[in-house]
């Protein structure tokens, strides 16, 4: 069995406006959401900027028990997938149980209550002899990543496949892939597939100031994260989550479903070398790309978007650019590409799902986000990174690529349902 699969919901939680179409609104405005970080006095951190989710569980149907027992990921997770599946004309009464699955990325799982809950028994660190008696009962759920996966499984009723993908900053591609492939070799009939993440909190803001990859702009939030641009200074980091209804395509069409776009083909490869170091001529990443396109059966010049990995630093965004004249050759000068980083930040594992998510939009509106505050374009990085403008684009094809700690590097290539025989 190899059904072609097809992403019929979008349910998307990022900075900026709520919803799905509050963040293309939010992303194709070309807007920045970034601030000074107001969950904890920031005061001590190098780098003091980050892209924060305005959200009250209450508001997005979550109960004061669902509350309490979930982490902001999972509450991020569940919303989001509720938001898809309704998006996707299915309820929950719809879906046979035993045929629906779920997969939820995450780079760092549950971080924010557990770093909550250890402050808690260790009276901030005070005690050296933790005090379990005043944690709470629902720490065992923060310690544990497949939580995340549990909480939308049982939200949705879904007793099908279920896990939890964590590949760092590509884990949200890698997630959606998996859902991909137990769609096509009949595991499945529909997957709830994405990626949460809420990590800011003072653990991930230290460790990325220690290595110093988070943009220290904390003078002027709005214009802290440049991908491309000569003068960019390092990434923002965010929070948010997208999960997506994944389906076999001849079944949405056959219930009449809105298809967003054809998930066409993916490939993940790992440089086995170094946890952050890139080669400059982008080898890994392009070693992606090709095989992307060579199981989608894309020629190179068959991309009209490149939705960028565009995080901001120098290493990437050179190695990037590198690696997509090498995959694309003489196209990739001709192919819009962009990051939308610079709008929504860098939310780790849950950003690559987000990213599938506004490919899908590509596709849906023929209209390519900006990349925001691209106003002194690096030499080295000589493309088409659409500054600052949102631009109006037949778009067929995209393929969005992530970049992870651990060498990880993730490319998806995503159509326009029935442009590409299969």
């Amino acid at each position: 069995m190899n059904r072609r699969v097809a992403i019929t919901g979008i349910g998307v939680m990022a900075p900026g406006a709520p919803g799905t179409k509050g963040f293309w609104d939010t992303i194709t405005g070309g807007k920045p959401t970034f601030r000074t970080i107001s969950s904890f006095d920031p005061g001590r951190f190098r780098s003091r900027v980050v892209a924060e989710v305005d959200f009250v569980p209450e508001e997005h149907g979550l109960t004061p028990r669902e509350t309490r027992r979930m982490d902001r990921a999972a509450q991020f997770a569940v919303v989001t997938a509720r938001e898809a599946l309704a998006a996707s004309g299915l309820t929950r009464a719809d879906l046979d149980p035993a045929r629906t699955g779920v997969v939820v990325g995450s780079a760092v799982g549950c971080t924010t209550s557990l770093e909550r809950e250890y402050s808690v028994v260790s009276d901030s660190g005070a005690l050296p002899v933790v005090d379990p008696a005043y944690a709470s009962p629902h720490l065992p759920d923060y310690l544990v990543p497949a939580s995340l996966a549990r909480e939308v499984a049982w939200d949705a009723g879904a007793e099908g496949p279920a896990c939890v993908v964590s590949t760092g900053c590509t884990s949200g591609l890698d997630a959606v892939a998996h859902g991909v492939e137990v769609i096509r070799e009949g595991g499945a009939d529909l997957m709830l597939a994405g990626a949460s993440d809420a990590p800011i909190s003072p653990i991930t803001v230290a460790c990325f100031d220690a290595i110093k990859a988070t943009s220290p702009d904390n003078d002027d939030p709005e214009h802290a994260c440049r991908p491309f641009d000569a003068t960019r200074a390092g990434f923002v980091l965010g929070e948010g989550a997208a999960m997506l209804v994944l389906e076999d395509l001849e079944a949405a069409r056959a219930r009449g479903a809105h298809v967003h776009a054809e998930i066409l083909g993916f490939a993940s490869r790992c440089n086995a070398h170094h946890m952050t170091g890139l080669r400059a001529d982008g080898a890994e990443m392009a070693a992606a790309i090709d095989a992307a396109l060579a199981e989608a059966r894309v020629p190179a010049d068959g991309i009209d978007y490149v939705n960028a990995h565009g995080s901001g630093t120098k290493q990437n965004d050179r190695h990037e650019t590198a690696a997509v004249k090498r995959s694309l050759g003489a196209h990739a000068y001709r192919v819009p590409m962009s990051s939308i980083k610079s709008v929504v930040g860098h939310s780790l594992g849950a950003i690559g799902a987000i990213e599938v998510a506004a490919s899908a939009l590509t596709v849906d509106h023929d209209l390519v986000p900006p990349t925001a505050n691209l106003r002194h374009p690096d030499p080295e990085c000589d493309l088409d990174y659409v500054p600052l403008v949102a631009r109006e684009r037949r778009v067929d094809t995209v393929v969005s690529v992530g970049s992870g700690f651990g060498g990880f590097q993730s490319a998806m290539v995503l159509g326009a349902p029935g442009r590409w025989s299969r």
